[in-house]
């Protein structure tokens, strides 16, 4: 039987992945350097100049009714079960990986989004220029290449079963001067064969093709959404569900939240009286089955997880470090009822959200009825370098557990995903050391390294060309696979060889 497929956001919320290139800032608070401001701002700036578009259903909810809890790094158990541990990954009898491939940058003219890539059982599968090519997970050799009118621009960081997965892309090859074509198209990929199953797009109010921003993936729906509003499509037909449509509270979604179920992000209201609503949708129909309104002062909102439903948003501009979070909402996705609100202070957690984008939070991770998150980098108890640690909030009460996992001295750790009870995590390393992956037991806490990076200099280098803010992290089955998302023209004067994607296994 063969496994699951891996998104780059596997099994269903994030982190990892990810992508979001306009995000800033990881563990630590590293700012970008000057030439990924250029590209941040350049990708903000498009998307400024998408118009609005909306579509059906009226929002209501609550403000801010429930629980509400201080974030903070230390706190009791919460009567968590110590036998939660338990997943499918497992240690190698040496850990020690060595590199399987390196797939080297395609040369481009302009800044460029590679959003995208996933793992199957045979498969390693990544976006490239005008294309998606599908690899040999062991070789890198390639098996398969969808060629593409234009330039993916989002890609879901889901996959089904059965190896399926959507994407949205540029009708046509960008040309200079202006180097730039509209998202407007949708598509659902067999990540199995290389096959564009169907490609569709959808009007907004007018005439004009709707433009996207990300897309998502929820059982049998393609769901996409932006400026211009929401429209979502039958994965495997392409039959349109539903498309942005003007309504009386100018509402639209700006875009999705997938994996287990579908959620919806909308804007509401006339500008500067503006307000955003979280909606549980029937994904065959788009109907809201319940309704959150957020509190005063969201201008957006990220949905961190489906199911449980979780929620995050910088509350009043209040968080400060440009992370987009200052609280997380758990909402009864039944009810639409504010469950309980955790308050994460921006000084001493390292999660980041997009500015605009509904999907694309990174370095958080939903299971266990556990919020757990990276704290920014601190002294450690060394001489030299910092340090930090995973944490993590229970979800019923809001208030932070005893789970404390260390990166070590030198060391600074986040985590990627589930592995059923157990929680996959990245250690990036000092700059003499390979980085690990480890699974950290979900119930006692306790780590296992199940991959380490070699410290030869070029191997160190290879990876630590890859931001865990600009780049996505995928892990399975003793793989590892770290690959850029948003590629910019090289200097003249670049000597370091650049890599699009590096792959090492214990295999």
């Amino acid at each position: 039987m063969g496994q699951q497929p891996y998104g780059y956001g596997y099994p269903g919320q994030p982190t990892q992945h990810q992508y979001g290139p306009q995000q800033p800032g990881g563990p630590g608070g590293k700012k970008p350097n000057t030439q990924m401001q250029i590209i941040i701002a350049a990708v903000v700036a498009v998307a400024l100049i998408i118009g609005a578009g909306v579509w059906f259903a009226a929002a209501k909810g609550d403000d801010d009714k429930g629980g509400n809890a201080k974030g903070s790094s230390q706190g009791a158990d919460g009567g968590k079960d110590k036998a939660l541990g338990g997943g499918s990954e497992k240690a190698p009898s040496n850990p020690a990986a060595k590199v399987a491939f390196q797939l080297p940058q395609p040369k481009v003219t302009d800044v460029t989004d590679v959003s995208g890539s996933w793992v199957t059982d045979s498969l390693y599968v990544k976006t490239g220029i005008n294309s998606v090519v599908g690899y040999d997970l062991t070789k890198g050799t390639v098996k398969w290449t969808l060629p593409l009118p234009g330039q993916v621009c989002a890609a879901s960081r889901h996959a089904t079963a059965d190896h399926k997965t959507a994407i949205a892309f540029e009708p046509a090859k960008r040309k200079p001067p202006r180097n730039y074509e509209k998202c407007t198209e949708v598509g659902a990929i067999d990540l199995t064969t290389g096959k564009l199953l169907w490609s569709k797009s959808a009007t907004g109010s007018g005439d004009d093709k709707a433009r996207f921003n990300e897309v998502t993936l929820s059982g049998g729906t393609v769901a996409a959404g932006g400026t211009d509003g929401g429209a979502a499509f039958d994965l495997a037909t392409g039959a349109v569900r539903w498309k942005p449509q003007v309504n009386a509270e100018n509402c639209f979604d700006m875009g999705y939240g997938g994996g287990p179920a579908l959620v919806a992000a909308r804007k509401c209201g006339d500008y500067g009286s503006q307000y955003v609503v979280i909606q549980s949708l029937n994904a065959q129909t788009g109907a809201p089955a319940s309704s959150f309104k957020m509190p005063t002062g969201v201008e957006y909102a990220s949905i961190v997880s489906t199911k449980p439903l979780v929620v995050a948003a910088d509350v009043g501009d209040t968080a400060g470090d440009g992370s987009g979070i200052s609280d997380f909402f758990v909402v009864d996705e039944k009810t639409g009822k504010l469950k309980v609100k955790i308050s994460a202070d921006a000084d001493r957690f390292a999660a980041r959200c997009g500015s605009t984008e509904v999907e694309t939070c990174r370095h958080i991770v939903v299971g266990n009825n556990r919020l757990y998150l990276p704290t920014e980098e601190h002294e450690g108890s060394g001489e030299y370098g910092d340090t930090n640690e995973i944490v993590s909030f229970d979800l019923t009460t809001g208030k932070p557990t005893a789970d404390k996992a260390d990166a070590g001295d030198r060391y600074t750790i986040s985590p990627l995903r589930m592995d059923g009870g157990n929680l996959i995590a990245y250690k990036r390393p000092p700059y003499d050391k390979g980085g690990q992956i480890v699974s950290i037991d979900g119930g006692t806490f306790k780590q296992t390294v199940l991959l380490e990076i070699p410290s030869e200099e070029s191997v160190r280098e290879a990876e630590s060309s890859f931001s865990e803010d600009y780049s996505e992290i995928l892990y399975t089955d003793g793989r590892l696979f770290m690959s850029e998302t948003m590629l910019s023209k090289r200097s003249g004067s670049a000597s370091r060889q650049e890599y699009l994607v590096l792959s090492l296994s214990t295999n």
